[in-house]
């Protein structure tokens, strides 16, 4: 197979008129030569740190959409459906990634469940990270969520570690506002990336000690704007990554729309490619080609350098991808799931106080952590209700696993004037997360996951609407662009409902996640990321 077009070679920062000779996966010769073929072939695109869970599909139908914006392969950690079940969970992800062909390079979950303050479906300890870095499946120990533990030399978390470096495998950190020395101690361990950085100069503070920062604009969390100054300096030691995508994003656009911003801004496209195609092979030693003879043939035809429209798509020489349509097939796939709870009552959700004032999360927009701010509280009948009046409304957290009584908390900028929307899909443990107007919306939204068995949905009086996620409880069993114009729906009715943040339920999702600052919610209490410790609802 000869391919002819422009040929970007992005280490020695030239573009010529060429041709690609592909045989047996391989790119056996290129050469100059000169035609009238203009568009741009280039190493296909990587995100570098992603959870394939949060796009609501598995990898295989995931792999089907990626490859129309360019993406050739990505950095997964599969710590989500790990926290749902374990080991087997990653062996699951390996398994289905294994039928299409697109390079998926998985990580050993390090933080399972992410802190002891919260219920999982499962543990990984040292002894199972040391079994999943043996496999040559998995290229890295994922994110080491619980900084904590590295810097007070927990003995367990250090093992994981240790066991990374006796592999030879790289290891991904997760450090949000980490600065001084304890970053320094963070990164001695042995500690290399950081895509959490949310301010310029922590990144740049981080990118000084040696780390590699990755730029991160997701459904929820998006940094590019703070960081892509960074990059003209830094391009060496940057990467592009979205984290979390959900899957109506992800119909249009994945790190395509991140090379078209940089580029906008003025950055040498060269510096761009190198963070977005080279430096993630490079860093974690993928199995992806970068446009070189005896490389595998993976690589990408654009029409251009400015808005990176995708023509071919290119894995192992295959063509998966042409002029928006993917040729990555449907597999089978088995429903795996961990959800051992009845229906809950109404006074389940109620909550007694007397106090006139509670703490309240305060929810920002683009980002993963939270305010804690201290509202006037609204008590009915001896009980604290939600304040619509002035969005503050009552959240809830739901044992998935086991039936215990829900963790209750208030929590502001849902903006919800009616309703309630709940997730089964809540980082990192997976139980159910919800927001509403009233008990009794929050308990006909927690009941709805419960009968789907996972999922997430948005209720008001007689209207609802779900959608089922029976993988572990966070992925579904349809393709994506279903899942795509299902969750456009649901997504529009949450706004129907009052919400004014751009991505509800994702923002929702990352309620839960207590190693992010600052105040959130476990099935087992209200928690400050910053004490590391629980918190009373009720300020005395």
């Amino acid at each position: 197979m000869q391919i002819q077009g422009q040929i970007v070679d992005i280490e020695n920062k030239r573009i010529y008129s060429g041709e690609i000779t592909v045989d047996n996966e391989k790119i056996v010769s290129i050469t100059a030569k000169e035609h009238q073929n203009k568009n741009y072939i280039l190493p296909g695109f990587i995100d570098a740190h992603i959870h394939i869970e949060s796009s609501m599909l598995v990898p295989s139908e995931f792999a089907k959409i990626a490859v129309l914006h360019g993406t050739v392969a990505t950095i997964s950690d599969p710590h989500e459906i790990a926290n749902v079940l374990g080991k087997e969970g990653v062996y699951y992800m390996i398994e289905n990634s294994k039928k299409v062909p697109f390079k998926f390079h998985f990580g050993a979950p390090s933080c399972v469940p992410a802190t002891s303050f919260e219920t999982a479906g499962a543990i990984i300890d040292s002894d199972d990270v040391k079994e999943l870095l043996a496999l040559p499946d998995i290229y890295y120990l994922s994110e080491m969520m619980n900084y904590p533990g590295v810097l007070f030399d927990d003995e367990e978390v250090l093992k994981k570690i240790q066991w990374a470096k006796h592999f030879n495998k790289p290891v991904d950190g997760h450090a949000p506002g980490l600065r001084g020395e304890p970053i320094k101690k963070y990164i001695s361990a042995g500690i290399t990336t950081d895509h959490e950085c949310f301010t310029f100069d922590e990144a740049q503070e981080k990118l000084s000690l040696g780390m590699k920062v990755i730029i991160r604009e997701g459904s929820a969390a998006k940094n590019f704007n703070t960081l892509i100054p960074l990059l003209s300096e830094n391009y060496e030691n940057m990467m592009f990554c979205t984290d979390d995508k959900h899957p109506d994003d992800l119909i249009v656009s994945h790190i395509n729309a991140l090379c078209v911003r940089a580029v906008a801004e003025g950055i040498d496209v060269f510096k761009v490619l190198q963070a977005a195609c080279v430096n993630p092979v490079k860093h974690y030693n993928m199995n992806v080609g970068l446009l070189k003879e005896n490389d595998a043939a993976d690589f990408i035809v654009v029409e251009d350098l400015i808005n990176f429209k995708v023509k071919q798509t290119f894995i192992n020489g295959e063509l998966v991808a042409e002029d928006g349509k993917s040729f990555v097939k449907h597999v089978d796939f088995e429903t795996p799931n961990n959800f051992n709870i009845t229906a809950k009552e109404v006074s389940d959700f109620e909550v007694s106080g007397s106090a006139s004032t509670i703490r309240v999360i305060e929810a920002l927009e683009g980002q993963l952590i939270t305010n804690e701010i201290h509202h006037a509280s609204l008590i009915k009948k001896g009980k604290f209700v939600s304040d619509t009046e002035n969005d503050i409304l009552k959240m809830a957290v739901v044992n998935r696993y086991q039936n215990t009584k829900p963790a209750i908390a208030f929590i502001k900028n849902f903006g919800l004037k009616k309703g309630a929307i709940a997730s089964s899909v809540a980082h990192d443990c997976h139980n159910i997360v919800v927001v509403g107007t009233s008990d009794e919306e929050i308990c006909k939204a927690v009941n709805l996951i419960i009968a789907n068995k996972g999922g997430i949905c948005a209720v008001s009086g007689s209207e609802k609407k779900a959608i089922a996620l029976p993988v572990a409880g966070i992925m579904s069993h349809k393709n994506g662009w279903e899942i795509g114009a299902l969750y456009e729906e649901i997504d529009a009715m949450a706004k129907e409902f009052g919400s004014t943040l751009k991505a509800p339920f994702m923002t929702l999702s990352f309620m839960a996640l207590l190693v992010i600052p600052d105040l959130k919610l476990s099935d087992k209490g209200l928690f400050s990321g910053n004490t590391f410790s629980f918190v009373n609802l009720e300020i005395q």
